[in-house]
């Protein structure tokens, strides 16, 4: 597998670099009368193969299979056909959990296998894989967090070499398995997790994991923009940080920063708010987006933390499964994470049911036909990157 990290090539400009080809004079004439240099011609814009492929299926689409590509799902169980009925319905992901993990890599491999349906795009088949206090996989024997953050950046890299190895032998390509989260905090529910205990140390460990898994799976930094500066766990409530936005540039935001120049394919957003910034949770915050895109220059896939996580916290402002979807995607959100139980019916959600409410924001124009587009296309333009 290859992963290939990319800015789009928007057609508008493709188009308009062709028009001024077009017009530039043709090998060999004359300059015009008077001017003593022929003006050189324009360079044509180098072949986007992956581009093409993204706006050739782009086109192809309906308004509900681009509201549902923007979908990645769980289903309990070592058994693929529920997986893979999720995928038959247009997700464009499956996040394996525990209760996915059958007894051994062999066996693991044939499931991711038997989900996969599109060649051109594979679908994205995550996983938490941390090492240490989180790991899906026991027979991953690299070193996580707490052993980590003690010792030197190199061997961050290294352990998330042998891990992403263990996973792309499986047929997982995306790991959500890099916190990019810091605190010194023993108290904190994330403290077990970080990668070091300063913004500076686990900015250096967090890009080394990112290089370590470079071109084997891909990597996602979490919990944006950081759960170590949020006293409280976003699995029941919604942990509120009280640094200024320019405190968390100066510290929390500088693992994010380090792990996106390396080269992370995708952040995913917490459930967590910083008030000075927006009360809203990052995963539903635009400004929080805007910051990700326009100051930290990320131009990958932001996913969500587990949307089903904002129902658990009991706040009737997220009571509506279809009403947060909007709001996130709304917001800037390209992926949801949804870790469904057996009967998603008991958390009053369906697939079905999220993309009606994608569908209705876009029609009511809650969210722009560009933004879906965008968000469609760039979770497209990741799952062609995986082929190879």
């Amino acid at each position: 597998m290859r992963i290939i990290r990319r800015a789009r090539l928007p057609l508008v400009l493709t188009a308009a670099l062709f028009a001024m080809t077009a017009c530039a004079p043709a090998s060999g004439a004359s300059a015009p009368s008077g001017d003593a240099t022929a003006a050189p011609s324009p360079t044509l814009a180098p072949v986007d193969p992956i581009g093409e492929w993204v706006d050739e299926r782009m086109s192809q689409l309906t308004i509900e299979q681009k509201a549902a590509a923007l979908l990645m799902v769980h289903a309990p169980g070592t058994d693929p056909a529920p997986l893979r009925a999720y995928v038959d319905a247009g997700v464009s992901g499956i996040i394996l959990m525990g209760d996915n993990v059958p007894a051994g890599p062999a066996e693991l491999g044939a499931l991711t296998a038997a989900v996969q349906a599109d060649p051109e795009a594979p679908v994205l088949i995550g996983i938490d894989q941390e090492g240490g206090e989180v790991q899906r996989l026991p027979w991953d024997g690299a070193p996580g967090a707490e052993t980590l953050r003690a010792e030197a950046p190199a061997a961050a890299e290294a352990a998330f070499a042998a891990r992403a190895t263990t996973l792309a032998e499986s047929g997982v390509n995306v790991n959500f398995g890099i916190v990019a989260d810091v605190t010194a905090d023993p108290d904190s529910f994330i403290f077990g997790r970080v990668l070091g205990t300063d913004p500076a140390g686990s900015a250096e460990r967090v890009a080394g994991s990112v290089a370590g898994e470079q071109g084997l799976v891909a990597s996602t930094l979490k919990h944006f923009p950081g759960h170590g500066a949020a006293p409280g766990d976003s699995h029941s409530t919604v942990p509120s940080a009280p640094l200024t936005i320019d405190e968390w540039r100066a510290g929390p935001g500088l693992p994010f920063a380090s792990g996106i120049d390396a080269g992370a394919e995708l952040v995913m957003t917490g459930h967590l708010s910083y008030p000075a910034v927006d009360a809203a949770p990052a995963s539903l915050s635009a400004e929080w987006h805007r910051v990700l895109r326009d100051e930290l220059g990320f131009d990958g896939v932001v996913v969500t933390d587990d949307m089903l996580m904002l129902q658990h916290n009991g706040l009737p402002e997220f009571a509506d499964a279809g009403e947060n979807a909007v709001r996130a995607v709304a917001a800037g959100a390209e992926l949801l994470l949804y870790v469904l139980p057996a009967d998603p019916a008991s958390m009053g959600i369906s697939v079905d049911g999220l993309v009606g409410s994608l569908v209705g924001a876009v029609q009511s124009g809650r969210i722009t036909e560009e933004q879906l587009d965008d968000a469609a296309a760039r979770v497209l333009t990741l799952r062609r990157s995986l082929t190879g």
